[in-house]
């Protein structure tokens, strides 16, 4: 294993080699902050550039752009409350809470310094672990995805705890938008009204910008309409000690998304909210979890970037991509002529041992980079509201036509800025809908594809370990705040009664 890793920073160890890690950080970061350009979109821009690059260098690029571009995301949804790409949605929920206390820079050293370890765990996963969780995730069918969709929505009665109906609403709402276009097994058409652009389905980025970028616009023009007092934002930074004290946090999360990365068509969306949720459950300051907490901003972040050398696992042993962005890498190796698979490791160990070392050193600049960029976010953000209310609305326009070139989106994305809107007027949680629209595609899916595998019997959701227990943690995740909140009630009006009667 040693040998293996010297072999790998050796390949790395020229200038081309880490001028390609460190530019790929900094246009992942710069995708990343855009929202509309996921990371999986900035790889795939990158990939005509990489034509008369050496094979290593040109795959350090790549990777160094899918990891930063899923660092960068954090920073608007932090900074202004629009998640740059769908695995910040769950950064926004703690990170947006800081901004809005003035405490920006708590925010944005956090993701950084998560993030980084993050990656860099899912660097160590990626080199250790490799061939065991490629089987692992041979093991996934049908009813194991559905079951780990059902494990994923029950996050909602985690994020919506204070009204659980709330919560459910919302979640309805979300996969009932989700149902819109075609079926998937039938082709016919579903709620479409006979508008074509909708046989595709709701597009998921114009989306995402509406609920949080368009209808944060609304909400402040309602506001602060006749204002233009800039916001009072604190350059302060977390102690040290502080961010240390979390390791906990990043081991936790990096772990978890490390293990969904693996998965095919789980993703660093789903990897951030099962990372919050999970790290929440295990907390002891659960009650500061979407009020600005920094383990709410950390867990995410670790996660979503532990995905990166997750999602690498069964691409590289198996040939199999774990992501849309992981689909756009295997199409760049194949390009430079290496045939990921069982014999890569063999015929190409240089470029693999070179891709973990890459890794860590992407982290590193990845770190560097974020770190001295958090004043200049500040300064951002400090602009008045007036000023950054039209930017936000243009940035949103922009990136939700750049997403299919397409107007359509563009309403759409105006059409989920209203809905943001009232649900935020009437107390209503927005993050549900996006993980029905994560989850909704999987979970209809594999539900049916079940079905006809078991000829109709429901048995089969149970029939194997891996979806058994999943359901049984899907259960208990979603009963656990009824039962707990009863029980603090409980002992709440035990408490009463003995001052009373003292």
């Amino acid at each position: 294993m040693l040998d293996n890793l010297i072999l790998g920073f050796t390949t790395i160890a020229t200038i081309p080699a880490m001028t390609a890690i460190i530019v790929g950080v900094l246009i992942g970061i710069l995708c990343g902050v855009l929202p509309g350009l996921s990371a999986s979109t900035a790889v795939a821009l990158m990939v005509p550039f990489t034509f008369g690059m050496d094979p290593v260098v040109s795959v350090l690029l790549l990777v160094s752009v899918y990891l930063a571009g899923e660092y960068g995301g954090s920073i608007t949804a932090i900074a202004i409350g629009t998640p740059g790409t769908p695995a910040a949605a769950a950064t926004m929920i703690d990170g947006y809470q800081l901004t809005k206390q003035g405490k920006p820079g708590l925010a944005l050293t956090t993701s950084v310094v998560a993030s980084s370890i993050g990656g860099m765990i899912g660097a160590i996963v990626l080199f250790a672990f490799s061939e065991p969780l490629a089987t692992v995730a041979l093991s996934f069918g049908a009813p194991e995805y559905f079951a780990l969709a059902v494990f994923g929505l029950t996050i909602i009665a985690s994020l919506a705890s204070d009204n659980l109906m709330k919560g459910f609403i919302v979640m309805f709402i979300g996969l009932f938008l989700k149902s819109i276009g075609l079926d998937p097994f039938t082709g016919e058409e579903r709620f479409t009204f006979g508008v074509p652009k909708l046989m595709d389905g709701l597009s998921f980025i114009p989306a995402l910008i509406g609920l949080f970028a368009m209808a944060s616009v609304f909400t402040g023009i309602e506001k602060t309409m006749t204002s233009t007092q800039g916001i009072s934002l604190s350059f302060a930074m977390p102690r040290v000690r502080k961010l240390l004290g979390m390791w906990k946090v990043y081991l936790h999360a990096s772990l978890l998304g490390s293990i969904i990365g693996v998965l095919p068509g789980a993703g660093a969306t789903i990897a951030s909210f099962i990372c919050y949720n999970e790290v929440k459950r295990f907390s002891k300051n659960k009650d500061q979890f979407g009020k600005g907490c920094l383990e709410g901003v950390a867990a995410p972040e670790a996660g979503n970037n532990a995905v990166v050398g997750g999602s690498l696992v069964p691409l590289l042993t198996l040939g199999i991509p774990g992501s849309a962005t992981a689909a756009v890498l295997l199409g760049a190796l194949m390009l430079h002529d290496i045939q990921p698979g069982p014999l890569l490791f063999q015929t190409n160990g240089a470029v693999v041992y070179g891709i973990f070392a890459g890794l860590f050193v992407a982290c590193l600049a990845q770190l560097f980079f974020g770190i001295i960029g958090v004043p200049v976010w500040v300064k951002v953000i400090s602009a008045p509201k007036a000023l950054l209310l039209p930017v936000i609305a243009a940035i949103s326009v922009v990136g939700a036509y750049g997403y299919n070139n397409s107007i359509v989106d563009v309403w759409v994305m105006f059409g989920f800025g209203l809905l943001g809107y009232v649900l935020k007027k009437y107390h209503f949680p927005v993050t549900p809908i996006i993980l029905a629209l994560v989850l909704g595609g999987i979970l209809e899916e594999n539900f049916r594809r079940s079905l006809m595998m078991s000829e109709g019997e429901y048995g089969i959701f149970f029939a194997q370990p891996i979806s058994a227990s999943l359901l049984v943690l899907a259960a208990l995740s979603l009963l656990s705040p009824i039962v707990l909140n009863r029980l603090a009630a409980t002992e709440a009006t035990k408490a009463e009664k003995k001052l009373k009667s003292a």
